[in-house]
């Protein structure tokens, strides 16, 4: 965003670290960890939840299934952002009885958590379900609020936060993008 102000939020040492957190926050979460399943909210979600699979298995040496939902049909907001193309939804087990990661990478008004919520209906009835997110910066429109947070961020509605993960953008970091 050519028109703001950046300000760094979070180094590329800090993502790791953080990342290593919330890893070990799905381990003490998770009684048996073969019986969870960690999903990516694409974009950024599916990645993120990539990293914190690998972070488990190097932990536990157990490895984790890994998914991505797309929310394209279930958003209240199309109208808003425009038509876009949908992205693949990717679930390589059947959710019953399983414990499911909900993973995204930036948590704002909710919305698009009670659209990955609705999506999950398809695809079968998962034991529980917890919302994993790398920033909460606050501004709820739902009652929808993460189980694991990797940094609480208070913004304004005009500020914005970008978060970069290495397979996807060629870095780690987070920024807060504030209007000049």
């Amino acid at each position: 965003m050519a028109n703001g102000r950046i300000v760094e939020i979070l180094s590329a040492e800090e993502v790791r670290r953080t990342v290593n957190r919330l890893s070990s926050q799905v381990i003490e979460a998770a009684p048996d960890l073969t019986s969870i399943i960690l999903l990516g909210i694409p974009t950024r979600g599916v990645p993120l939840s990539l990293l914190i699979a690998q972070r488990i298995l190097e932990l536990e040496q157990v490895p984790v299934a890994v998914g991505a939902i797309d929310i394209t049909f279930y958003r209240d907001d199309l109208d808003q952002i425009g038509l876009r193309a949908p992205g693949k939804t990717d679930i390589p087990v059947d959710l019953t009885g399983r414990l499911v990661f909900l993973i995204d990478d930036v948590i704002y008004s909710g919305r698009t958590v009670g659209a990955a919520l609705s999506a999950l209906q398809e695809y079968g009835r998962p034991r529980a379900v917890r919302l994993l997110t790398l920033v909460d910066r606050g501004h709820r429109e739902l009652p929808i609020h993460p189980d694991l947070v990797g940094k609480v961020l208070p913004t304004s509605r005009d500020e914005k936060v970008k978060v970069y993960l290495q397979s996807a953008d060629g870095r780690d970091g987070v920024e807060l993008i504030r209007p000049l």
